[in-house]
């Protein structure tokens, strides 16, 4: 009885153990250590500051209150129905630290200055060079065109 009661509080533990280093060391879409905060701008696309987003390919970075740790990447990828993609620029594969901030490269590639991971700017996808298969994280978006609205949240 006490090799049973040792054998099935040893299994016991080590499957504690497991299940937590194994939750711990990633998330669904980015690194563990990626951080978590509220996504909600609002930008009017009638205003000079994005009306690049009027147009497709044309990135912008948004550095405003409530626009993650680093700020955003965002471009329009279609003109009918109008299509963004809204990306945190937090390497999503990567601690961040001093060079972990993404970068957008000749308006075809998101870059990660530290290891040189590249992703398509047009939908994420990793590019040649990624040394990861995370893309850069995304967030949601809602458009009005009527009043060239454009809503981004998480």
């Amino acid at each position: 009885m006490k090799k049973t009661f040792s054998f099935i509080s040893i299994f016991i533990l080590l499957t504690f153990s497991f299940l937590n280093i194994n939750s711990c060391s990633n998330r669904d879409d980015t690194v563990s250590c990626f951080p978590n905060s509220t996504i909600n701008v609002n930008l009017n696309l009638n205003l000079a500051a994005y009306n690049d987003l009027n147009f497709v390919g044309q990135p912008i970075y948004i550095d405003e209150q409530q626009s993650g740790t680093r700020g955003l990447i965002v471009v329009r990828t279609l003109d009918n129905p109008a299509t963004f993609k809204v990306y945190d620029r937090n390497a999503p594969h990567l601690c961040p630290d001093n060079n972990t901030t993404l970068e957008v490269k000749d308006n075809l590639y998101i870059i990660c200055p530290k290891d040189n991971s590249k992703w398509f700017l047009n939908n994420g996808s990793p590019a040649q060079g990624a040394t990861t298969g995370l893309p850069p994280k995304m967030y949601f978006w809602n458009y009005d065109a009527g009043t060239k609205n454009l809503s981004l949240y998480n």
